[in-house]
């Protein structure tokens, strides 16, 4: 259904990057500037790291995986590639690691199998959450969880009377930005020139075009799906503040009072250090920090065609008719 010409494969190999610092001190690398003098991060970058966004509790209070740990890791991810069975999206490939169950995230259709997913790096980190130091997210707020369970709830009860009871993504409509998930369309180009940079995201085929130049954000009163961002120079750091989302652009409540921070620094030849910051008052009890590795590919970003040719929501809709239909004719 969604599927971009990349070929893939659970291939795992070992990215191992303890830490900037390391991936920055090794070899003779030097910064690339434009003719600018800004740091040039331009180019194809990877998401495709198996760090969780949480710490697993295996992991305990460990902040980086030890060499005993890599090693596990890599026997493991090898037995997963040789069985060449369901897809692991995101998170899957590391409980896999350690559970030994190589179940797909879709189980009712089987339709992915691994080889629509990209390489995956193994990174030091044991979480991507750096902030709270425990790796968890802060506690959601009560309105957040009352809204999640009367989300679920309504389409318990009414999972297709309309197409707007489908999730933004299964209409094509957003798959969020930053969208951060690895190993399955996690790509990113950037482009940059004198006063703007541009982010290109492989999954929906969305672009951020945002300003480099003193300018200040929309009006409080305009909100957008992807948000408002601008961007400026701290020393070496691409810095980008995002505001002005769409309430229905998450499930959460008050999305539209959330402020993303996104840190983008060129650590080595082959990599690029990403942190998140989410201040999200209506969803989360404090903000958060992520923090991700991305690496430098030669792959190219590929279209990701998500309506065209298929008759996904169609399909849904029909088929919760006939359910209706069915359960009329039994009363």
């Amino acid at each position: 259904m969604k599927k971009t010409l990349r070929k893939c494969s659970l291939f795992l190999s070992l990215a191992l990057v303890s830490s900037p610092l390391l991936a920055q001190s090794s070899g003779n690398w030097q910064l690339g500037r434009t003719i600018d003098g800004h740091p040039d991060l331009q180019g194809v970058w990877e998401n495709n790291t198996i760090t969780p966004v949480e710490r697993p509790e295996v992991f305990g209070d460990k902040t980086f995986l030890t060499d005993e740990d890599v090693d596990f890791l890599q026997r493991r991810l090898i037995e997963i590639d040789q069985a060449g069975a369901d897809a692991l999206f995101g998170e899957g490939v590391l409980a896999a690691a350690f559970s030994g169950e190589i179940t797909s995230y879709d189980p009712s259709t089987g339709n992915y199998d691994s080889q629509w997913m990209a390489e995956r790096k193994i990174h030091r980190r044991t979480s991507q959450i750096v902030d709270p130091p425990n790796g968890q997210f802060p506690p959601r707020t009560e309105r957040a969880i009352a809204a999640s369970r009367e989300l679920s709830e309504h389409r318990q009860e009414h999972p297709a009377d309309t197409w707007t009871d489908r999730p933004l993504g299964e209409r094509c409509v957003s798959f969020g930005a930053p969208r951060l998930s690895s190993g399955y369309n996690s790509y990113w180009q950037i482009v940059q020139s004198k006063e703007t940079v541009a982010i290109i995201q492989e999954m929906a085929h969305d672009v951020r075009i945002i300003p480099l130049v003193a300018k200040p954000h929309i009006n409080e009163n305009i909100k957008l799906w992807h948000g408002d961002s601008r961007g400026y120079w701290d020393g070496d750091t691409l810095v980008i503040e995002t505001t002005n989302y769409s309430d229905k652009s998450s499930t959460g409540p008050e999305t539209s009072r959330k402020v993303n921070t996104e840190r983008l620094t060129r650590t080595g030849p082959e990599s690029l250090q990403y942190q998140f910051t989410s201040n999200d008052p209506g969803s989360f009890t404090a903000p958060y920090t992520r923090e991700i590795i991305f690496d430098n590919t030669p792959d190219k970003i590929y279209e990701y065609a998500c309506h065209e040719g298929n008759y996904g929501m169609m399909n849904i809709l029909s088929g919760h008719r006939a359910e209706e239909r069915m359960a009329a004719a039994e009363n």
